[in-house]
Protein backbone atom coordinates (compact mmCIF):
# COMPACT_ATOMS: atom_id res chain seq x y z
CA UNK A 1 0.00 0.00 0.00
CA UNK A 2 1.65 3.41 -0.88
CA UNK A 3 1.43 6.55 1.39
CA UNK A 4 -1.25 8.06 -0.92
CA UNK A 5 -3.66 4.82 -0.80
CA UNK A 6 -3.03 4.75 2.89
CA UNK A 7 -4.16 8.62 3.32
CA UNK A 8 -7.01 8.29 1.10
CA UNK A 9 -8.17 5.42 3.41
CA UNK A 10 -7.65 6.99 6.51
CA UNK A 11 -9.82 10.25 4.81
CA UNK A 12 -12.72 7.78 4.06
CA UNK A 13 -13.00 6.55 7.52
CA UNK A 14 -12.62 9.98 8.99
CA UNK A 15 -15.28 11.33 6.39
CA UNK A 16 -17.56 7.90 7.13
CA UNK A 17 -17.13 9.13 10.91
CA UNK A 18 -17.92 12.40 9.80
CA UNK A 19 -21.14 11.74 8.24
CA UNK A 20 -21.87 9.52 11.10
CA UNK A 21 -22.15 11.83 13.67
CA UNK A 22 -23.56 14.96 11.40
CA UNK A 23 -26.95 12.62 10.89
CA UNK A 24 -27.35 12.17 14.79
CA UNK A 25 -29.91 14.84 16.47
CA UNK A 26 -28.38 17.83 17.07
CA UNK A 27 -27.06 18.10 20.52
CA UNK A 28 -24.17 19.98 22.33
CA UNK A 29 -21.80 16.90 22.60
CA UNK A 30 -22.79 15.88 19.01
CA UNK A 31 -22.35 19.77 17.59
CA UNK A 32 -18.76 18.93 19.73
CA UNK A 33 -17.80 15.91 18.37
CA UNK A 34 -18.95 16.55 14.62
CA UNK A 35 -15.94 19.86 14.78
CA UNK A 36 -13.25 17.56 16.30
CA UNK A 37 -14.28 14.70 13.36
CA UNK A 38 -14.02 17.56 11.17
CA UNK A 39 -10.60 18.96 12.37
CA UNK A 40 -9.42 14.97 11.82
CA UNK A 41 -10.91 15.09 7.82
CA UNK A 42 -9.18 18.50 7.14
CA UNK A 43 -5.81 17.33 8.76
CA UNK A 44 -6.33 13.86 6.54
CA UNK A 45 -7.48 15.81 3.62
CA UNK A 46 -4.85 18.29 3.16
CA UNK A 47 -1.92 15.96 3.62
CA UNK A 48 -3.58 13.41 0.98
CA UNK A 49 -3.53 16.53 -1.15
CA UNK A 50 0.23 17.47 -0.25
CA UNK A 51 0.99 13.87 -0.96
CA UNK A 52 -0.62 13.60 -4.54
CA UNK A 53 0.62 17.01 -5.49
CA UNK A 54 4.33 15.93 -4.06
CA UNK A 55 3.88 12.47 -6.06
CA UNK A 56 2.26 13.51 -9.05
CA UNK A 57 3.25 17.21 -9.91
CA UNK A 58 6.83 17.25 -8.04
CA UNK A 59 5.42 20.19 -6.02
CA UNK A 60 6.29 20.85 -2.53
CA UNK A 61 3.96 22.60 -0.45
CA UNK A 62 4.14 23.14 3.30
CA UNK A 63 1.02 24.69 4.78
CA UNK A 64 -2.91 23.84 4.34
CA UNK A 65 -3.56 26.86 2.38
CA UNK A 66 -0.74 26.48 0.20
CA UNK A 67 -1.61 23.24 -0.88
CA UNK A 68 -4.96 24.24 -1.96
CA UNK A 69 -3.66 26.78 -4.28
CA UNK A 70 -1.82 24.83 -5.49
CA UNK A 71 -4.04 22.44 -6.18
CA UNK A 72 -5.98 24.86 -7.99
CA UNK A 73 -3.07 25.79 -9.81
CA UNK A 74 -2.50 22.46 -11.10
CA UNK A 75 -6.32 22.07 -12.30
CA UNK A 76 -7.19 19.33 -9.85
CA UNK A 77 -9.72 21.73 -8.19
CA UNK A 78 -11.59 24.35 -9.31
CA UNK A 79 -11.16 27.50 -7.45
CA UNK A 80 -13.34 27.68 -4.57
CA UNK A 81 -12.60 30.45 -1.74
CA UNK A 82 -14.33 27.90 0.27
CA UNK A 83 -11.60 25.70 0.37
CA UNK A 84 -9.66 28.11 2.34
CA UNK A 85 -12.83 29.09 4.78
CA UNK A 86 -12.55 25.06 5.83
CA UNK A 87 -9.11 25.72 6.26
CA UNK A 88 -9.65 28.79 8.46
CA UNK A 89 -12.65 27.37 10.56
CA UNK A 90 -10.07 24.43 11.32
CA UNK A 91 -7.87 26.66 12.63
CA UNK A 92 -10.42 28.66 14.27
CA UNK A 93 -11.71 25.73 15.44
CA UNK A 94 -8.47 23.83 17.01
CA UNK A 95 -7.29 26.94 18.78
CA UNK A 96 -10.08 28.74 20.36
CA UNK A 97 -13.59 27.24 21.93
CA UNK A 98 -16.29 30.04 21.57
CA UNK A 99 -19.64 28.56 21.78
CA UNK A 100 -21.06 30.85 18.51
CA UNK A 101 -17.74 29.77 16.67
CA UNK A 102 -18.92 26.23 17.71
CA UNK A 103 -22.46 26.73 16.35
CA UNK A 104 -21.33 28.36 13.45
CA UNK A 105 -19.02 26.10 12.30
CA UNK A 106 -21.29 22.89 12.83
CA UNK A 107 -24.08 24.61 10.33
CA UNK A 108 -21.66 24.78 7.91
CA UNK A 109 -19.91 21.25 8.21
CA UNK A 110 -22.70 19.10 5.88
CA UNK A 111 -21.42 21.55 2.82
CA UNK A 112 -17.79 21.00 4.20
CA UNK A 113 -18.10 16.96 4.08
CA UNK A 114 -19.69 17.40 0.71
CA UNK A 115 -15.88 18.84 -0.66
CA UNK A 116 -14.25 16.91 1.40
CA UNK A 117 -15.79 13.80 -0.15
CA UNK A 118 -15.90 15.65 -3.58
CA UNK A 119 -11.90 15.74 -3.11
CA UNK A 120 -11.47 12.13 -2.48
CA UNK A 121 -12.95 11.47 -5.52
CA UNK A 122 -11.01 13.87 -7.78
CA UNK A 123 -7.86 12.19 -6.11
CA UNK A 124 -9.24 8.67 -6.21
CA UNK A 125 -10.17 9.64 -10.15
CA UNK A 126 -6.59 10.82 -10.84
CA UNK A 127 -4.07 8.36 -12.54
CA UNK A 128 -1.29 7.26 -10.42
Amino acid sequence: MTKQDAQQAQLKRALSRLNEVLAAPESDIVRDSAIQRFEFSMDMAWKLLKTCLEERYGVVCQSPKECFREAYRQKMLSYDEFWLELVDMRNQTSHTYKEDLAKSVFARLPRAAEYLQDLLKIIEAQPK
